[in-house]
């Protein structure tokens, strides 16, 4: 078994290999959009600054990239089988980051302005759209026997994923007590759609692209669907308690949104005290909150104990997740990595 400092070498290693072989590929499948959307996917993946010149560092991790090609790996096909599926898992992760910084009113992403707020939501829209239609493009041509069943494979991802953002836009109205509050289970499972579907993805794409069994492939999407989950409760305990240096968002700014998020809706549920009271009054108040009032709450949700539930429900579903991957027949070697890669989503700093 690999130690931890083995763990940690291999999971740079990974996303570096997976960066080698899939940014080529990337670069040029960008390249054949309009102009236009092909400036503002350049810019959204850190490429180059919104006046077109070159950035300094790229943009993003490459995890997911990296998920593609160990998923290949692990049924027993080459990384390079799956740089298409890569390529298509990256394009829709962008697609998607555009959206939602739309539909959230986010102005910052990767410590900049996000595409909408640099080139206007008209043009942000179309890039979204563009990306995603590329997407497709990319898995359809990418050759082999297997590229109808791996569309409908990247179909079905899709629709999961714009089930859970529309489970997650419909929870803003809902109340934060009473029967219609959302409940954790619901919020779990919108997180298995919304974050899950795509790293689920991520995982089996590749797999499908190379004819590999369905008792494998489901394997590798169900590991992805519960690291989502777990992702989504570390990225909520960052939403308030991250550095702003480190997640380029203001500290707190879930809480100045009023976002329903793990750790807030575990503390309002598990805080049947004044303090869960006090916090669902504070959040349900029609001031919008600011800084003092989103202080204020970020110390009731710790004190509920919402962080400490959010963290072991991170812990829990990432555990499933190894037994789900370890138990599917897999290639020992992509296992590793694939493990170590697990562990860097989860361990970002707060």
């Amino acid at each position: 078994m690999a130690t931890q400092t083995g763990l940690r070498t291999l999971a740079p290693q990974a996303t570096a290999r997976a960066r080698e072989l899939v940014e080529p590929a990337l670069r040029a499948a960008v390249a054949t959009l309009h102009p236009l959307p092909a400036r503002m996917a350049a810019f959204s993946f850190g490429w180059c600054e919104a006046d077109g010149t070159p950035a300094p560092s790229p943009g993003g991790k490459g995890v997911r990239q990296a998920f593609a090609l160990l998923g290949s790996e692990a049924v027993g096909a080459p990384a390079e089988a799956a740089v298409q599926a890569a390529v298509a898992v990256e394009l829709v992760h962008t697609f998607s980051l555009v959206h939602d910084d739309i539909m959230d009113g986010d102005e910052r992403r990767r410590h900049r302005d996000a595409a909408w707020k640099a080139f206007g939501t008209g043009p942000a829209v179309l890039t979204g759209d563009a990306l995603f239609a590329l997407a497709v493009q990319t898995v359809a041509g990418a050759g082999g026997g297997h590229a109808g069943r791996a569309v409908a494979h990247l179909a079905d991802c899709l629709g999961e994923l714009v089930r859970g953002q529309a489970d997650d836009l419909l929870f803003e109205d809902r109340p934060w007590t009473g029967p219609d509050a959302v409940a954790i289970p619901e919020y779990e499972a919108m997180a298995g759609r919304k974050t899950g579907a795509l790293l689920g993805c991520a995982l089996s794409l590749g797999p499908v692209l190379a004819g590999a069994p369905a008792l494998k492939t489901d394997a590798l999407a169900e590991t992805g669907r519960r690291l989502g989950v777990a992702f989504q409760a570390v990225d909520d305990l960052l939403g308030i308690w991250g550095d702003p240096l480190t997640t380029g968002k203001p500290v707190h700014s879930d809480l100045l949104r009023r976002k329903k998020t793990l750790p807030v809706l575990a503390a309002v549920a598990r805080g049947g005290s004044a303090t869960g009271r006090e916090l669902a009054r504070l959040l349900g108040s029609e001031t919008v909150p600011d800084a003092a009032a989103a202080q204020r709450a970020a110390a009731l949700v710790e004190a509920a104990g919402g962080r400490d539930f959010a963290l072991e429900e991170a812990r829990r579903h990432a555990a499933a997740a190894q037994v789900c991957l370890r138990g599917a027949g897999l290639a020992e070697s992509a296992t590793g990595e694939l493990v170590a890669l697990s562990a860097q989503l989860l361990e970002r700093r707060l």
